[in-house]
């Protein structure tokens, strides 16, 4: 490396080696396949997530056996072969249900299964999904059980540090991952009632990584290259992942990475912003994405990020009512501002 930072190049899942030791986080409405394959096509990301996704889904409402062709065109699972490796992220609170959810994952070419115990939603956590679970440490542990029974993939966690700061379990869900046999974990380092508000406090990776020997994978508060390297210094986790900073930054990944090996990296300019725009656009567009119009007003927030005038762009794309209409704007406000620049 010839910046002399210390991180790590790879990490283990099981027998899956994920290079760079970088993860993209699960995130509702964000991380589908369109937005998975932008961010693998900017480099430096080791191992893609799905949107969360809710085990009743995916065995169906009536409790019977979805075949994995149904599964595969349930819109939260679909995936290309460029996304490998790539992990399905599930969430619920019937072992039955969560292992079977598990299974139909496994067949439809996943490499690795996660659940979530991290979700803060409201809606989620009152059927006891999500950081619901983490009040029920015994539910935890049946479901990690019963997946890790019908796997022979590797089996993931992602959890929140506990419910509130006085009923903190992250050491404990850590060592039940380990006892069942799970092959990593992921800890988001705020409570459920902290919600996204805050200071992610790292201590506590650096709690669940001198617990366990599986890897930990640390996440929360990365918004630069700099974060992510002080996160491994001071935990000591085996790798990191990153949600909110790559809706926003697409290119994180690969700053990452430039900047372990370089001491420094690249930086995107207008250019770069509206081709990443333009690209993922047509994406949606090409592929029938549902709601195309609706993903495009949302990623113009987060694609907008650091543009000059982009509340102006912003605007202008919330007020279209088309896709083709926001193609054309992007493409009429761009080429203003790079004329003007």
């Amino acid at each position: 490396m010839g910046a002399n930072i210390s991180f790590p190049e790879t990490f283990n899942v099981g027998p899956i080696k994920i290079a760079p030791a970088t993860v993209l986080a699960p995130m509702a409405g964000v991380t589908d396949t369109v937005f998975r394959r932008l961010i693998r096509a900017q480099g430096g990301c080791g191992l893609m997530m799905t949107e969360f996704t809710s085990s009743h889904g995916v065995v169906g409402t009536d409790g019977g056996r979805r075949d994995s062709r149904k599964a595969q065109r349930f819109n939260y699972l679909s995936f290309e072969p460029e996304e490998h490796p790539i992990s399905s992220q599930l969430f619920g609170a019937e072992p039955e249900v969560m292992s079977e959810a598990a299974r139909i994952c496994q067949d439809l070419g996943f490499d690795a299964v996660d659940i979530n115990f991290g979700c803060p939603v409201k809606k989620v956590v009152r059927c006891n999904g999500g950081s619901g679970c983490l009040r029920d440490l015994v539910l935890v542990r049946d479901l990690v059980a019963a997946c890790r029974r019908v796997l022979t993939i590797p089996l993931t966690i992602k959890f929140r540090a506990g419910w509130n700061d006085q009923e903190l379990v992250m050491v404990e869900m850590a060592r039940i991952a380990q006892e069942e046999g799970l092959q990593a974990v992921a800890l988001h380092p705020r409570t459920r009632e902290q919600g996204y508000s805050g200071r992610a406090d790292w201590t506590r990776i650096t709690a669940i990584k001198q617990a366990v020997k599986i890897p930990v994978i640390g996440n929360g508060d990365i918004v630069i290259p700099e974060d992510a390297v002080r996160m491994v210094e001071e935990t000591g986790c085996d790798a990191v992942m990153i949600g909110r900073a790559a809706a926003s930054n697409p290119w994180i990944f690969r700053q990452i990475q430039e900047y372990v090996e370089t001491g420094d990296y690249f930086q995107p300019t207008e250019e770069d912003r509206y081709q990443i725009m333009s690209t993922y656009y047509r994406m949606l567009v090409e592929e029938g994405t549902p709601e195309a119009t609706g993903k495009m007003k949302q990623f113009a927030t987060y694609f907008s990020h650091g543009v000059r005038n982009g509340s102006k762009l912003r605007t202008q794309i919330y007020q279209a009512k088309e896709s083709g209409r926001i193609r054309e704007i992007v493409d009429e406000f761009f080429h203003a501002e790079l004329a003007a620049a």
